[in-house]
């Protein structure tokens, strides 16, 4: 039986992100998404943003779910449609049920706006997933931003920086439970 060489065992063995970027792409893909994307990429984190690391032919749902449980922070930047898309609800509940650290972005939009509509795609209990996710992630400390008025420079820095102290933090609690065992 042949083996695997050891480099690419421990590729294999890596998850495919660090930090998974939760998006409505029709509102932020071409902006705030997609710059934040750059950013941490150029800074070496490895990061998941759809229209980045998924090809035609890759299922939507398998490769999305396995990204965001194999990654070790959530960017979740919230926009004015977020709400209207079952994917982003999607991905917003997965994130919050894995317990994963997320950083919210308030691109354009106010945590009292945003609110789980029923327009009679989702059964019962995915409204009620998904509004417990919202309700869990607009109470957690994130970011805002006004794209008329505010600094794009500054709410990247911002993002990439709050980003960078989650993962440090994520990593040092991973360090301190091994010890612990």
């Amino acid at each position: 039986m042949q083996h695997l060489p050891a480099k690419l065992c421990r590729k294999l063995a890596r998850p495919a992100c660090d930090v998974f970027i939760n998006h409505r792409g029709i509102d932020t893909k071409r902006n705030i998404a997609g710059l934040l994307y750059d950013s941490l990429t150029r800074m070496e984190v490895r990061s998941f943003l759809d229209s980045m690391n998924m090809k035609p032919g890759d299922r939507l749902f398998d490769h999305i779910d396995r990204a965001i449980l194999g990654c070790k922070v959530g960017v979740t930047v919230f926009s004015p449609r977020y709400c209207e898309s079952y994917f982003c609800l999607h991905e917003l509940a997965l994130l919050m049920e894995s317990k994963k650290r997320v950083v919210p972005i308030f691109y354009d939009v106010k945590p009292s706006q945003l609110v789980v509509k029923d327009n009679g795609t989702c059964s019962a209990k995915q409204l009620r997933r998904f509004s417990l996710a919202l309700e869990e992630a607009k109470y957690t400390v994130g970011l805002t931003f006004d794209s008329f008025k505010g600094d794009w420079s500054e709410i990247l820095r911002d993002a990439s920086d709050a980003v960078m102290m989650n993962l440090l933090e994520v990593e040092d609690e991973r360090k301190n439970m091994k010890r612990k065992q």
